[in-house]
C-alpha cells in the first residue's frame, strides 16, 4: 500500500473549507428572528468569523507546516533568480549555468 503525501497547503485549505462547513452547519440549526435570507447572511458571516478563530487555533501545526515549505520554495527561487542574473550579467561561466539545468 502506498502512502500519498498532500501538501501543508492542500491540508491547511481543506481544513479551514471543513471548519467553515462544520460551523455553518450547525449554524442552521440556530433559530435566528429574521427573515430567511437575512438569517442565511447573517450565519455564513458568523461561521467565517468563526472558523477563522478556530483555525488559528486548530489548524496552527498545518499553518507553520505550509509556511515553511513557501519559504523554502521562496528561498529556492531567490537563489535560482540570483543565479540567472549573474550568469546574464557575464559574472557566471556559462558551462556552469548549463550544468545547473
Amino acid at each position: 500500500m502506498t502512502t500519498v503525501k498532500i501538501p501543508p497547503a492542500t491540508k491547511f485549505s481543506l481544513g479551514r473549507i471543513g471548519l467553515f462547513a462544520i460551523i455553518f452547519v450547525v449554524l442552521l440549526a440556530v433559530p435566528m428572528p429574521m427573515s430567511r435570507d437575512t438569517g442565511l447572511l447573517v450565519r455564513l458571516m458568523i461561521a467565517a468569523i468563526v472558523s477563522a478563530i478556530a483555525s488559528w487555533f486548530l489548524l496552527a501545526r498545518w499553518r507553520n507546516q505550509m509556511a515553511a515549505t513557501l519559504e523554502t520554495s521562496m528561498a529556492k527561487r531567490r537563489d535560482e533568480k540570483e543565479k540567472l542574473r549573474a550568469a546574464l550579467a557575464g559574472d557566471d561561466d556559462p558551462k556552469d549555468v548549463r550544468s545547473r539545468n
